[in-house]
């Protein structure tokens, strides 16, 4: 397999994108590195049904083939639907995914916030604790 297909761009192979018409972009192991398959007449026979398939159309199928694991015999029926290459240069680079910034923790400016709390706190807990107890100590008259 590879190198004695034709070449597709991935916008051709993109087409291809129906129950009638399916291919899909899948990496492969040697050069040429991405191989395209015509799995139109596979899809009622695939195990995970055809929305599996249809769903990897248009893309770098490669992740949604390898996460499932498949045997050594489905990667051996993969010749019989190969129909060529894909040129390289018209699929997207995977980004790599960054998450987002996370406000940095600093020590300094949250002992500042407690002790500004406690400056507010504590002197309307002994305020209130003075009421309470001149409430409570004062004789009925």
């Amino acid at each position: 397999m590879g190198g004695e297909g034709k070449v597709y761009t991935l916008a051709e192979v993109s087409q291809h994108n129906n129950a009638k018409d399916c291919w899909l972009v899948i990496e492969g192991k040697v050069e040429p590195l991405f191989w395209v398959f015509n799995v139109t007449k596979f899809l009622e026979d695939h195990p995970g049904g055809d929305e599996v398939l249809l769903s990897a159309t248009g893309k770098d199928a490669t992740d949604d083939f390898e996460d499932v694991g498949h045997s050594s015999s489905a990667r051996a029926m993969m010749d019989e639907f190969y129909v060529g290459d894909i040129d390289t240069s018209t699929i997207p680079t995977k980004t790599k995914y960054t998450p987002p910034k996370q406000p940095h923790y600093d020590q300094d400016k949250t002992s500042e916030f407690v002790i500004k709390l406690l400056q507010f706190l504590v002197p309307l807990l002994i305020l209130g604790l003075a009421f309470g107890i001149r409430f409570y100590t004062k004789s009925p008259a």
